[in-house]
């Protein structure tokens, strides 16, 4: 599969997710002994939506130098 298409996937994936975490809020709480952090699950979020922007811009920036002959 293409790089751009799969960063592109994840990357719609990642918004779907903030905007559904953003629309409604959860506090931090603890679950089966292991503490859910709902601020720290949004930081994470925005940095896998950094992480593909970056990978995202240098894949389809690249340029490909090439040379004709006759």
């Amino acid at each position: 599969m293409d790089d751009c298409i799969q960063l592109r996937r994840i990357r719609s994936q990642v918004l779907k997710l903030l905007e559904e975490v953003t629309a409604q809020p959860k506090p931090t709480y603890e679950l089966d002994g292991q503490q859910v952090d709902w601020t720290e699950y949004l930081r994470e979020l925005r940095r896998l939506l950094d992480w593909c922007d970056r990978k995202l811009a240098a894949l389809e920036n690249t340029e490909l130098a090439s040379q004709a002959y006759t």
